[in-house]
């Protein structure tokens, strides 16, 4: 297994987990997460990461209106979002510094 995958399965654990019980730092925990993620992402991937960043943050609390089990999954999407838009702003950093350097 490569880095980005083992990040990003501790990422992963760390979205579920932080749907059940209280993780101190997880927001933060995630985002270092994405940003490391974010380096080893391949350039014919990157429209792909940012496009799932958004559509992540922004449809995770749909699963809300499900009894029950909703408010749980909608915290895992949402901690997930948190990581994939990570990953999606380290690329934009990285486009920007390739773009601009000397």
């Amino acid at each position: 297994m490569t880095v980005p995958k083992i990040v990003g399965w501790i990422a992963l654990a760390v979205a579920i987990v932080g749907a059940f019980v209280h993780i101190p730092y997880a927001a933060a925990i995630l985002v270092v997460a994405g940003l490391i993620v974010g380096c080893f992402i391949a350039a014919e991937d990157h429209v792909r990461v940012i496009v799932t960043a958004l559509a992540l943050t922004a449809l995770s609390g749909t699963l809300s209106a499900i009894p029950a089990v909703g408010s749980y999954a909608a915290t895992i999407l949402s901690s997930f979002g948190v990581f994939v838009s990570g990953g999606a702003l380290m690329i934009i950093i990285l486009n920007v510094w390739r773009r601009f350097k000397p």
